[in-house]
């Protein structure tokens, strides 16, 4: 018997959908945005799909078994309460919410329903560069690690400035996007962030719509004593791309638009290997076979609940660094 699909907000959303049809065990059933216009468009692409404007006509049926949050961020809590309530496995395009009293409560719920699959759409962790590294540190072949640091470079100023994303009560770029960069560096050195500083400004954005910062940097500090840095840079002028340097004692590695950079030695007539798999080489959609998997299979998926929480837990803790100005020990909910 197949898995019934649902999926509420259709512009990265829509992504999901050849992610879940990809797996012989999952159909989708159901879509959902406020838009009717997106709703149109959808029914030329998709007529055996139900459409709906109401999120509660998928959250609330009982035919449907998992449902993706694709919606605006401040929507996001909400619906994942009343999924969760309805029974529903969830993946959830990050953040899960905005607020950490959201998240606990998020937590608590989950308590109750142990047999939900949760998961969210940290995509890096599938980019072919990023899985060579792993495997290299992993090898020991950077050496002890002691800094990492990780941009997000968003790139794409309009849409802050005349998105959502400007007009919702609360916007984060930390939750929006740096998150995935604080998700690559736990996964990629293995360690435990237990405290961070943090500032930010909104220099790049002065006299828009958006009334946040554009700009945060965190600074990590790490169980091993290593050192990390983090940041979000909504309005760069740059393109979209994820800075990543991770600096060990045998080696360092650097990722370039082009290729990434193994250096193995400090001599400059040295040259580094070139790191040629491809970056970012994934589609939004590629978590979604293996999410199907872990519910078919009842196992954890490749992003598992407890690793979101973690890397939730550190985004909220530099929000608060950086709104206190001084060093914040990271509760992890």
């Amino acid at each position: 018997m197949k898995l019934k699909a649902g999926i509420i907000g259709l512009g990265v959303g829509e992504a999901h959908i050849a992610g879940y049809q990809a797996h012989p065990n999952c159909e989708v059933v159901a879509l959902c945005d406020f838009s009717e216009e997106k709703l149109a468009e959808m029914r030329q692409k998709y007529p055996d799909m139900r459409l709906t404007h109401c999120a509660d006509e998928i959250l609330q049926d009982p035919d449907i078994d998992v449902v993706s949050i694709a919606s605006y961020d401040s929507d996001h809590y909400e619906q994942m309460v009343r999924a969760i309530q309805s029974g529903k496995h969830l993946f959830v395009e990050k953040p899960l919410c905005l607020h950490g009293e959201e998240l606990k409560h998020i937590r608590s719920l989950l308590s109750q329903q142990r047999s939900l699959k949760l998961s969210s759409n940290l995509i890096l962790r599938m980019s072919p560069r990023f899985q060579w590294l792993k495997n290299r540190v992993t090898e020991n072949r950077l050496g002890q690690l002691y800094f990492a640091e990780g941009s997000y470079n968003y790139g794409r100023r309009h849409k802050i400035t005349d998105g959502w994303r400007g007009q919702i009560d609360f916007y984060s770029v930390v939750l929006g996007g740096g998150i995935h960069m604080i998700d690559l560096l736990l996964w990629l050195t293995g360690d435990h962030v237990v405290e961070v500083s943090a500032c930010g400004n909104q220099m790049a954005t002065a006299g828009s719509s958006f009334r946040y910062n554009d700009f945060v940097i965190g600074l990590l500090k790490f169980q091993s004593g290593a050192l990390g840095k983090v940041s979000a840079n909504f309005s760069c002028i740059f393109p979209h791309f994820h800075e990543l340097s991770l600096y060990g004692t045998k080696g360092t590695f650097c990722n370039g638009m082009k290729n990434g950079l193994l250096f193995e030695s400090a001599d400059p007539h040295q040259s580094p290997t070139e790191i040629t798999e491809a970056y970012p080489g994934v589609r939004k959609g590629d978590l979604l076979y293996d999410f199907v998997e872990a519910i078919v299979k009842n196992r954890t998926p490749i992003i598992s609940t407890e690793e979101i929480f973690r890397s939730m837990s550190i985004a909220f803790a530099i929000e608060k660094a950086a709104k206190e100005k001084k060093w914040i020990e990271v509760e992890y909910i």
